[in-house]
């Protein structure tokens, strides 16, 4: 938090939403009867206090009233307004009416403003796009019209999150399986994020959708991301530098999804899907008071699938989908194959 040019406080809105030590110091030193709702039309609102007030369209799409909605857009002046980020009655967060709308879930009222002219990738203050907040609030209907008119599956890149590492995370398949129809990113792309700038360095295991999906034990997203390409060594990509890591971190994915005590399928999930079993140097073990127990079922399967060769036929399947490429997989159903084989490549039979 610092004080800017015109002497205004800048910094992330957490800062100002939860102030401590200096930061509290500053806004506490702010001039008589400033308050947050004013702080953060000065920072982030497109115009002036006054107006701003004219919050009518934000009020409606919130609401979900598509036909006050519409009558307000046949007016130039809020036409004009259709993508200003305004702090609207209900709550402070400047954003825009599409944004309001895709959290409140009003499919119609999302598809409405997008017609207008709504601009799909307008981010708040927060770097959210009408996408993520849809899938961070399960809003199914609202992600399938969002991606149908173009938006970004991957969200924005100045978002901490994105929507298929937060679908994954909570367990919404059926929102994971629509961004990933689209083509959204399924490996770590929280890398920005979280401080490493190129995909050639180490890149942390809490920032892959993978993980997420085995750190809350929601099965059919591991599944559907693996499918998808993503992944199962996923946490270099380069050969894994073991001085990179923070001593007691797993090593590869393998290791973490057997320390959180997922089920046997995780495991063989992984395996079938080509993880390499030579990463994890040795079995993970934890303390009798560790809330977190490895599941003896699954380290029974790693156990015997690191005492085994693979098969041929798993080695070719692992190998043709490598060559296919991660964003060419989608294509594998429209090879000039035998159904049989084409099944066998998507992991059907």
């Amino acid at each position: 938090m610092r004080e800017g040019q015109s002497g205004q406080l800048e910094g992330p809105l957490e800062w100002v939403l939860y102030p401590t030590g200096e930061t509290a110091a500053l806004y506490s030193s702010l001039p008589a009867g400033r308050n947050l709702k004013a702080w953060l039309q000065d920072q982030y609102c497109d115009h002036d206090l006054e107006q701003c007030q004219d919050t009518l369209l934000h009020n409606a799409a919130c609401v979900g009233d598509i036909d006050t909605l519409r009558t307000l857009l046949q007016e130039e002046r809020f036409l004009r307004r259709i993508n200003e980020k305004s702090v609207w009655c209900s709550g402070w967060l400047p954003c825009s009416p599409l944004r309001i709308a895709a959290t409140a879930g009003h499919a119609d009222c999302v598809t409405l403003l997008i017609d207008f002219g709504a601009q799909l990738e307008l981010v708040d203050v927060k770097g959210q796009t009408p996408l993520f907040v849809a899938t961070e609030n399960g809003h199914l209907d609202c992600v399938q019209v969002l991606l149908k008119e173009g938006a970004d599956p991957n969200g924005s890149p100045h978002n901490r999150s994105s929507p298929v590492y937060h679908a994954a995370r909570v367990g919404r398949a059926d929102i994971l399986q629509e961004l990933i129809r689209y083509g959204a990113e399924v490996d770590g792309d929280l890398q920005m994020a979280f401080g490493y700038p190129s995909p050639t360095l180490y890149q942390p295991l809490k920032a892959n959708p993978l993980y997420a999906s085995a750190a809350n034990h929601t099965l059919s997203c591991f599944r559907l991301l693996l499918q998808a390409g993503a992944n199962p060594d996923y946490n270099s990509w380069d050969p894994v530098c073991e001085a990179k890591l923070v001593r007691s971190s797993p090593l590869c994915l393998l290791e973490e999804v057997l320390r959180d005590g997922c089920g046997k399928e995780f495991v063989q999930l992984l395996i079938d899907f080509g993880a390499d079993l030579s990463l994890l140097h040795s079995e993970p073990t934890f303390d009798e008071d560790s809330d977190k127990k490895v599941d003896p079922e699954a380290l029974q399967v790693f156990r015997e699938a690191k005492c085994l060769p693979r098969t041929l036929s798993s080695l070719c399947r692992i190998a043709v989908r490598r060559v296919i490429g991660k964003c060419r997989l989608s294509s594998i159903s429209s090879l000039p194959v035998p159904d049989r084989i084409i099944r066998f490549l998507l992991y059907e039979q």
